[in-house]
């Protein structure tokens, strides 16, 4: 499954960015510290490949920190990126991503403002972190993906300014996984995929690498041996059984993921180095045999 949702206005800040990128001093993506590789924008880093880029952990606070080390190694290989891992509910850590700047470009911020593009997927808190650095509203937030629709030029001091591009993912998202991931953090619209679709998704991840805090949370002794069990032994905890003790999946489904969302079953990553490398193999594999089925098709279609 290839899920696409991508807006007119993201096409558009595509072509902005391309056309500004040349005055920009240093990149800065702002991505989900629990899933830091789905997070981040394939086509923003070919955009900006060359320039120096910070990539900024947002939600410390909500994933796994010894996941999040990890990534950050991981990261930190490809040449020009700098990694910090941070909260935007710890405005205090923040100043961390201007001073990294300065660090990067050092011979700027005398009398020259160093240009900083920053950037990110819908809903990662790109707007907040802008906003408490500017210490004052300059973006807009919200929960809803896609909050910001045009670029922005932000004086954040008398250093550094900020170019604030729009929230934009890519028009495809090649691994079935990789949009599950954006699903469950909200970076997708809720009409994009199914709750049901996403819990399944979550619940499996969650036995598989975080057992204890799933049975933690919602009290459950020893754990059923499918994702719809699982979740039926959820529903029955938390109320969600519909006239003759039917689950009422859609109720359970949406209590898991906004569980999940405020950091409720504890720091949780929802992907490693390693599952995303053997991803990344799977799609290549994928694209090569939907390449061949295509060219089978045309080739049919000139025989006739």
């Amino acid at each position: 499954m290839a899920i696409q949702w991508f807006p007119g206005h993201m096409y558009k800040a595509g072509k902005e960015i391309k056309k500004l990128l040349p005055q920009i001093d240093v990149v800065i993506e702002i991505l989900d510290a629990r899933i830091p590789f789905s997070s981040q924008n394939p086509l923003l880093m070919e955009f900006a490949s060359e320039k120096p880029t910070i990539k900024v952990l947002n939600k410390f606070d909500l994933a796994d920190k010894r996941v999040v080390s990890l990534w950050q190694r991981h990261l930190e290989c490809s040449d020009n990126i700098q990694t910090i891992a941070l909260s935007a509910k710890v405005p205090e850590t923040l100043k961390s991503i201007l001073d990294l700047c300065k660090c990067i470009i050092p011979n700027k911020g005398k009398h020259q403002y160093i240009s900083a593009m920053i950037m990110g997927i819908p809903n990662v808190g790109k707007s907040t972190i802008i906003n408490i650095l500017a210490d004052r509203i300059v973006a807009k937030t919200g929960n809803e993906p896609a909050v910001t629709k045009g670029q922005q030029r932000i004086k954040i001091n008398e250093d550094i300014i900020f170019f604030d591009t729009p929230g934009m993912l890519w028009p495809k998202i090649e691994h079935e996984n990789w949009a599950l991931r954006l699903a469950i953090t909200g970076a997708i619209k809720e009409t994009a995929m199914s709750h049901e679709d996403i819990a399944f998704y979550l619940v499996g991840y969650l036995v598989q690498h975080y057992p204890d805090l799933i049975k933690n949370r919602f009290e459950i002794e020893e754990m059923a041996a499918d994702e719809y069990s699982i979740l039926e032994q959820i529903g029955k905890k938390r109320g969600c059984l519909k006239t003759g003790k039917l689950l009422d999946l859609h109720k359970v489904s949406s209590i898991i993921i906004h569980e999940y969302r405020a950091g409720k079953l504890g720091g949780i990553c929802l992907e490693l180095p390693q599952e995303v490398e053997k991803e990344k193999r799977q799609a290549v594999e994928l694209a090569q045999k939907r390449a061949v089925k295509k060219a089978a098709r045309q080739k049919r279609r000139k025989g006739k």
